[in-house]
């Protein structure tokens, strides 16, 4: 598989407690960084689209039914990781990164992938 993405390293893979997000600054975008307890990565806008303050790595990482979720620190709208999209607010999403780990580094791709579901 061609992959010409300009990876970002965000910290090693050890440093990103489960359950707890980092922010980290990828090509100019604040990306917040979660690893949840089965291990698994995801990347997400790190500005919260309901207050427009940039604390979603401060979230909350839990789960609705299958979705590995986020809830917002300042009024506690639930994000699904894997598409943004707000399981509490019809319309609204956060951006969604692609996001690897690597020879033992975390690496988010620069640009958001568009929420599952948008056109």
């Amino acid at each position: 598989m061609n992959d010409d993405v300009r990876w970002t390293t965000v910290c090693a893979y050890p440093r990103l407690e489960p359950e707890r997000g980092v922010a980290a600054l990828v090509d100019g975008e604040q990306v917040a960084v979660f690893r949840t307890y089965d291990g698994r990565l995801f990347a997400i806008g790190q500005q919260d689209p309901i207050s427009r303050a940039f604390v979603m790595a401060r979230g909350i990482v839990g789960s609705r039914g299958e979705a590995p979720t986020v809830a917002s620190p300042l009024h506690k709208q639930v994000y699904d990781l894997r598409t943004g999209h707000c399981l509490d607010v019809p319309g609204v999403a956060v951006p969604v990164y692609r996001v690897r780990c690597r020879d033992g580094l975390v690496e988010v791709a620069p640009r958001p992938q568009p929420a599952a579901g948008d056109s």
